[in-house]
């Protein structure tokens, strides 16, 4: 949530909300604002370690590093090194060093498994409860997935997971630059995150401390839905300011779900 000077507002209360499922009203029955009375935090960090990352490996190892000595409350951390395969390993803050050392010794080889990457670690983080942040550092280039993009981006959608990415497009070729940040794009906005493409290790700390701001500003809302069909059908959901006298705030958010399915 941002004014119309890109300011972040995280002084708002549940009464300056407004939800509507498919164009009906909500009653708003849960809300937390940023870290003050927020769920635990779970984090996700994707690394891309294939062969077309080869140039970029050093500034990776760098930049998650780097993020995770400024994220130092998340409950714990779910890791997905990815090349041709993919692999997973989740570290509590107690095992921080460990983590740190597995990302030093990565190298880069293989192909791309991008999309199924994303679809191991949205299966990893189902089962935790509290919010989950994911952070994805690659070039975009799939080349490996079993899954295929539509289907990342309905799994995106279902997911309760914020997604934000550190794309390397610097030495991607220009006709393929602005295909990769399209794709990378839509992967963050799918979930009410943003994607960044920061040019140099230097231009980082902008980037955290955007992304650590909106950690912390997050608005966490949950409500009742009146449409009780149980038909896995996806529900858009609008959420929009109240008060009036708050001016232009620009708000983003989930688009909306899917409703759980029961056969019958």
């Amino acid at each position: 949530m941002t004014d119309k000077k890109g300011t972040l507002v995280a002084d708002l209360t549940a009464e300056d909300f407004e939800i509507t499922e498919d164009g009906k009203h909500q009653t708003l029955g849960y809300f937390a604002a940023g870290d003050r009375v927020g769920p635990e935090l779970h984090l996700g960090l994707l690394l891309d370690v294939s062969e077309s990352m080869g140039e970029d490996i050093g500034f990776t190892r760098t930049a998650a590093i780097k993020f995770l000595n400024t994220l130092t409350d998340a409950a714990d951390i779910t890791v997905v090194d990815f090349d041709s395969q993919v692999r997973v390993g989740r570290y509590t803050q107690r095992e921080f060093a460990r983590l740190v050392e597995r990302i030093r010794q990565q190298k880069t080889e293989g192909n791309t498994a991008l999309y199924d990457a994303i679809g191991v670690y949205l299966d990893s983080a189902a089962s935790q409860a509290g919010r989950k942040i994911m952070l994805l550092y690659t070039d975009g280039g799939d080349t490996r997935s079993a899954l295929r993009f539509g289907e990342l981006l309905d799994l995106l959608k279902a997911s309760d997971a914020t997604v934000y990415v550190i794309g390397q497009l610097e030495h991607q070729t220009q006709s393929n630059k602005g295909t990769q940040r399209s794709i990378l794009q839509q992967i963050a906005e799918a979930t009410g995150g943003q994607a960044f493409f920061p040019l140099t290790a230097k231009n980082l700390d902008v980037v955290y401390d955007k992304v650590m701001a909106e950690i912390r500003a997050q608005y966490t809302l949950g409500y009742q839905s009146t449409n009780p069909a149980a038909d896995g059908n996806w529900r858009k959901v609008e959420i929009k300011i109240a008060r009036r006298d708050l001016g232009d705030l620009r708000l983003r958010s989930r688009k909306g779900y899917y409703a759980a399915y029961k056969k019958p």
